[in-house]
């Protein structure tokens, strides 16, 4: 499974979405799933599917989709 079909996967359980809900356009607070326990459940989703540890500042900085892809490129997960 290559790495965007994997981040694609964990979005998709981690906040009950659609994949055409995908994109640009997503981000923190933009769908009703994405609140606060959303986001720590997508956050150890992420975790748990790339076997990493993100740090606080990045789990904060998490604020969208796309932003989501750099803070991973900093764990050499380019996707």
């Amino acid at each position: 499974m290559s790495h965007l079909t994997t981040y694609d996967k964990v979005f998709v359980d981690s906040l009950d979405l659609s994949s055409d809900q995908l994109g640009k356009e997503l981000q923190y607070q933009s769908v009703p799933n994405w609140d606060s326990v959303g986001h720590m459940q997508l956050i150890a989703g992420i975790e748990e599917a790339f076997d990493i540890m993100l740090d606080t500042d990045d789990i904060i900085d998490f604020s969208s989709y796309e932003v989501g892809k750099e803070i991973l490129s900093k764990y050499d997960i380019v996707i």
